[in-house]
């Protein structure tokens, strides 16, 4: 059957660390199609990494690089002064480490989504996008580079020759210009799982969303972050792939259209 419509379901994942246990990334991963997984930084371990990629290996779950700002203790939710340079090395410290318990697993690594502040920070800073981009470049160039819709991560990943995919998220509101809403106001978050789902069904196939001032932003679809560690991560994962489902869009991993 042909599905005019298709897109990429990814969730964050492997963000327990130590003692403490975040997310039921295994019950969650039978409903996703990509996985990206913390490379311990702003969380993770090196037994969580492991275990994670085995997991998603199991479920054929295509697996993804989670590289954040080293924060633990703010989940790498703040942002950082850090130098493009800086931010290069890091990149490139943690694709090494979930790409070697990829290949250690035979599997392969699928793309590479950076974190919180650090995805952010990249989507608007053109130099740090570069520097990001530059790191996958050079550790993984086959890798998908996964930024927000439109955004400069996407452009200096385009410019490198690197597979881009436009990430959209079901459970984030929007601004104007096509950004996020910052977690720091109140209204950064859809609450409600119906508004969530139909905004995801209105970005993939009207390729548009209502921003928070009321007004519509055009959005290209490729994937659309789920995130897992949510209250009620679990039932959300279930309910948006049932409805995808029944809104006649195919759910996969991203692959380029030149692939």
């Amino acid at each position: 059957m042909n599905h005019p419509y298709t897109v990429d379901l990814n969730c964050d994942m492997g963000e327990s660390f130590g003692a403490y246990s975040l997310g039921p990334d295994e019950a969650i991963l039978p409903f996703v199609t990509s996985a990206n997984i913390a490379c311990g930084y702003h969380a993770g371990d090196p037994a969580v990494m492991r275990r994670t990629v085995r997991r998603a290996l199991h479920q054929q779950v295509a697996i993804g690089a989670h590289p954040g700002l080293p924060d633990l203790v703010g989940f790498g939710r703040r942002e950082m002064a850090v130098s493009a340079e800086e931010a290069y090395d890091m990149t490139v410290y943690q694709l090494g480490a979930l790409a070697a318990f990829v290949r250690a697993e035979g599997g392969v690594l699928h793309h590479v989504k950076p974190h919180g502040a650090l995805y952010n920070m990249a989507a608007v800073n053109p130099i740090l996008a570069e520097a990001l981009a530059e790191a996958v470049y050079r550790v993984q160039p086959e890798a998908c580079l996964y930024g927000l819709a439109g955004s400069a991560l996407i452009e200096a990943g385009r410019k490198l020759g690197l597979a881009t995919a436009h990430e959209v998220f079901a459970d984030r509101t929007y601004q104007p210009n096509g950004t996020l809403t910052p977690r720091r106001q109140p209204d950064a978050l859809l609450t409600d799982p119906a508004a969530a789902i139909a905004q995801v069904v209105r970005m993939v196939k009207e390729g548009r969303v209502r921003a928070q001032s009321g007004t519509d932003v055009t959005i290209q679809a490729d994937t659309i972050c789920l995130h897992g560690d949510g209250a009620h991560a679990l039932e959300f994962a279930r309910l948006i792939r049932a409805t995808l489902a029944q809104e006649g869009i195919e759910v996969r991993p991203y692959q380029p259209a030149t692939a």
